[in-house]
């Protein structure tokens, strides 16, 4: 295909000529990531600079349509950039939310003037996003949620609480599922849109077992929002919730994949235990299994063909294999690995992100959920 072979030229000059050295370098930890938004903090120039040359192309989400922040291009092109990126271990220019989980609800259920509205800034990195599912009293039954929004004639009046709230703190909007009747459970969910300075809206950090703190808990008091600010129609939310958590548990599947493809045998090391080494390489082999599995499960899925229950079964096998990741770094770091607080361990780097990992079976829908919705949907057993 002679057109995207040029297209592989022009795109390895173009990154070669505006990827800083510093971008191509390996994240240090989680504050390396270029999250945007009103308040971010950027951590270097070279980020800034990378995020603004990418965005410029619309190849922050080089799949979207050029008139809503993005690229244009095609499935091919798309594989292509992250292929050439990968080359030169060049970094995301942009971690979001509203790309993974918000972008493509918008894209499928937005209204024209939403998708103009929001879409671009997100491929911009000027918004940042966080998200209003879980609640104290629904959490696997998402449905049961409880957080109430009343019609006032010329506005939404929100009251209620939200939990497990990734960086609510940090973000700059929330998509949330809300209750707007209760004549169905189902039936009765919208999916509402607002600013996270709103009055009445408020923050709370939950610390983790790993000593870090990206979840919160989020309270709605008397939250005054626009009405146009409905994606889908009212009482019909549970529809775009469903489309977007398929979104979220590909984005989670990613996880199995560690974030990279560099070899985990070689991230670890030399090691003289030889059952160990036999099952860092027996891992090494599943994670590049999966990863062919992604990449084919991600095709179908812009393509429309995949199966509903797929990303279920994708979130679940990342999930298992995220944490297997992490069990073989600390098996093979030994007591090195147990340290807490020191600069040799990057503040105890390895176990807090091994600590971090029980959280993957639950965030996104439990693996029992996932499980469930595979035994049923896919594999058709019966009692299910």
């Amino acid at each position: 295909m002679p057109d995207l072979e040029q297209f592989r030229a022009d795109t390895r000059a173009w990154l070669e000529a505006n990827c800083p050295p510093e971008m191509r370098e390996p994240m240090r930890s989680e504050k390396d990531a270029c999250w945007g938004g009103r308040n971010f903090e950027f951590q270097s120039p070279a980020q800034k600079q990378w995020l603004d040359a990418m965005a410029s192309r619309g190849w922050t989400v080089p799949d979207w349509p050029k008139d809503y922040g993005g690229g244009g291009l095609s499935p091919a092109e798309t594989k292509v950039l992250k292929q050439e990126m990968a080359r030169i271990n060049a970094r995301q220019p942009l971690t979001s939310f509203g790309i993974s989980m918000l972008g493509p609800a918008l894209l499928k259920y937005g209204t024209e003037e939403q998708k103009k509205h929001y879409l671009p800034e997100i491929a911009r990195g000027e918004i940042r996003w966080c998200q209003g599912y879980s609640e104290p009293g629904a959490g696997s039954d998402l449905a049961g949620l409880q957080t109430k929004c009343e019609d006032k004639g010329d506005h939404w009046l929100v009251n209620g609480q939200k939990v497990w709230t990734s960086y609510a703190d940090q973000a700059d909007w929330i998509f949330c599922l809300v209750r707007t009747s209760t004549e169905s459970k189902h039936g009765g969910i919208s999916f509402l849109l607002f600013d996270m300075e709103s009055p009445g809206v408020s923050t709370k950090p939950i610390l983790l077992i790993s000593g870090y703190s990206p979840f919160c808990e989020t309270f709605f008091d008397d939250v005054k929002v626009p009405k146009d600010q409905v994606v889908g129609e009212v009482n019909k939310g549970w529809d775009v919730a469903k489309y977007l958590l398929g979104h979220e548990r590909e984005m989670i599947s990613g996880m199995g994949l560690g974030g990279e493809k560099v070899a985990l045998g070689k991230t670890v090391g030399p090691i003289d235990d030889p059952l160990l080494r036999a099952e860092i390489a027996a891992f090494d082999v599943d994670s590049i299994a999966f990863s062919a599995m992604s990449e084919r499960f991600i095709d179908q899925l812009k393509a429309g063909e995949a199966h509903p229950a797929m990303p279920s079964m994708m979130k679940y096998a990342g999930t298992e294999l995220n944490k297997r990741r992490h069990e073989l770094i600390m098996a093979a770091g030994g007591s090195d690995v147990l340290e807490w607080e020191s600069e040799r361990s990057k503040e105890g780097k390895a176990a807090r992100d091994w600590l971090r990992t029980k959280a993957n079976s639950i965030e996104g829908g439990t693996s029992e959920v996932q499980l469930g919705i595979v035994a049923k949907h896919i594999l058709r057993l019966p009692g299910t």
